[in-house]
């Protein structure tokens, strides 16, 4: 833990000093608490079950044939990522217990930070006579190394990006391996006309006060227009007191002292910051537009007692993490119980939502019979 702490304090020594976000610099620190943190994640996926081997019997056919699928490893997994040092462990947690190799390529930001965290895990390996090769991280941040790896279809079968949507379309726009896709996080939270104002506001200010620069954040709060005026003063004041920058649509502008007004076309921004958009709706039908146009198919929450318009909103909305009456924070690997998540897709295809064991894995078809043949 010292080796860590001291590469770590240089370097966010230095991204401050070369101006990094203030949302970028979270990221990159860590803390004793925060390493304990990661130790703790890893400790949990040692006690997952082992997803490699399960085996679920499908159905016999009429002429006898078994079927069943067995689950395997995916093979070399190729981690990309920017400033997450937390990203060296859990990925290689996962990726180990899931019985894959890695290849971890991080950035320029924290990557003397992330080769002490893989040496230490390296060393572990080492120590328990496993080859310490299953976890490779790339020494060199030099981009057209990068470029290369993406070309290496022959040894690599899945390639995860963790970033900003920069990266994510750069690895996606590059690579001849099949990439897991999340851009960016766009989420929001809905105050429905039947919501409880006391929770709604609970829910906003978790989901955009409590860690604004990670992609579960909240970046967008629509509220129905019936509840507008009840909710929106308790909206601004406790926003105003977190001194969070509110733009603001027409009908909401006059509730909030110092916000800007927003144009519909400026709606769908990941602000990784404490900013968000307000907007009045109409209806839980405009609420459900607005999302499908501006949303990032990552988390989206509504806030009602009206089980009908939640059941509507659960089964509606297109993205990968639908929620009520909870905090979008919760969009979260761990906190969903996979363990530490090596990242989220919104692409679908394999895994949809944030991925832990199962999803760096695949089936394969297992047949057994008796020697028939087909006529």
């Amino acid at each position: 833990t010292p080796t860590i702490l001291a590469e770590n304090r240089a370097e966010v020594a230095e991204a401050a000093a070369n101006g990094t976000s203030a949302a970028m610099l979270d990221r990159l620190t860590l803390t004793a608490e925060r390493i304990e943190a990661m130790a703790a994640a890893i400790e949990q996926i040692i006690q997952l079950p082992d997803p490699v081997g399960q085996s679920r019997f499908i159905e016999q056919r009429p002429n006898g044939i078994k079927i069943s699928k067995r689950r395997i490893p995916l093979g070399v997994i190729c981690m990309i990522y920017e400033a997450r040092p937390n990203v060296t462990a859990d990925a290689g947690a996962l990726c180990f217990k899931a019985g894959n190799a890695v290849i971890l390529r991080c950035g320029r930001e924290a990557i003397k930070t992330s080769l002490a965290i893989a040496s230490a895990m390296r060393q572990a390996l080492t120590e328990h006579q496993l080859p310490p090769e299953v976890l490779t991280i790339v020494p060199d941040p030099d981009r057209n190394l990068l470029l290369a790896l993406l070309k290496q279809e022959e040894y690599i079968d899945l390639v995860i990006p963790r970033g900003g949507e920069g990266l994510i379309r750069f690895v996606t726009e590059q690579s001849r391996i099949p990439v897991i896709q999340h851009f960016k996080g766009v989420c929001h939270l809905y105050v429905d006309k039947a919501a409880d104002p006391a929770m709604a506001l609970k829910l906003l200010l978790n989901g955009k006060v409590q860690r604004p620069g990670v992609c579960n954040a909240l970046e967008g709060l629509l509220v129905h227009q019936a509840i507008a005026a009840d909710f929106l003063p308790l909206a601004a004041q406790a926003l105003a007191e977190h001194q969070v920058k509110v733009h603001a649509c027409s009908r909401s502008l006059p509730y909030f002292n110092g916000a800007s007004p927003i144009t519909d076309d400026e709606f769908g921004q990941e602000y990784l910051a404490p900013e968000i958009a307000v907007r009045v709706v109409d209806d839980l039908t405009a609420a459900l537009a607005h999302i499908d146009r501006f949303g990032s198919q990552h988390t989206e929450v509504i806030c009602t007692s009206d089980q009908a318009a939640a059941d509507r909103f659960l089964v509606s909305v297109d993205t990968a993490v639908v929620m009520h009456n909870a905090s979008s924070r919760f969009s979260d690997g761990g906190e969903l119980g996979l363990g530490a998540e090596i990242g989220i897709s919104t692409s679908k295809l394999h895994a949809y939502g944030p991925m832990g064991l199962e999803a760096l894995t695949t089936e394969k078809f297992v047949v057994q019979g008796e020697g028939q043949t087909r006529g």
